[in-house]
């Protein structure tokens, strides 16, 4: 793996606040010309250190303002089990993120819904639905304290 110097860490820095930050910008910013921080940021995106760029909605507005934490422990732990609940959750568009585990838990979901209401029908006829769950252990976030998509570099 290519190794990242000072001035890539800072460009990573600054996109991971705003990626639409222009080029011009921060060659501005790192006291450098355009053409050599534009090529930074393509060899950054051509590594991979850069995965893509998005744009990070707000949930309350967009009526998902329900967030649960719902642990999943599946009943037998053969491959097919588990690769059939992860190709499952892809479909389940209320899920924003999933981790498989180690330990007493086996997966891990964060779940944005508008309602409880709502998450009792994506319980009942979505997640209930994938085979092998054995148990579901939801919990609902009271308030946000920390949210953030940026990595320390």
């Amino acid at each position: 793996m290519e190794e990242l110097d000072e001035i890539d860490k800072k460009i990573l820095r600054v996109l991971q606040k705003d990626a639409k930050v222009t080029a011009k910008e921060l060659a501005s910013s790192l006291n450098l010309t355009v053409s050599p921080v534009y090529e930074r940021i393509r060899r950054l995106e051509s590594l991979g250190f850069i995965k893509k760029y998005v744009a990070i909605l707000d949930k309350n507005l967009l009526n998902k303002s329900v967030t649960s934490i719902c642990q999943v422990s599946m009943r037998y732990h053969n491959e097919a089990f588990i690769e059939n609940f992860e190709q499952e959750i892809q479909k389940l568009h209320e899920v924003q993120e999933c981790y498989h585990l180690a330990g007493q838990v086996d997966f891990v979901l964060k779940i944005h819904v508008n309602s409880l209401e709502e998450y009792h029908d994506f319980v009942k006829y979505k997640l209930s639905k994938i085979e092998n769950i054995g148990v579901l252990n939801s919990t609902f976030v009271l308030k946000e304290i920390k949210h953030s998509s940026e990595y320390y570099i």
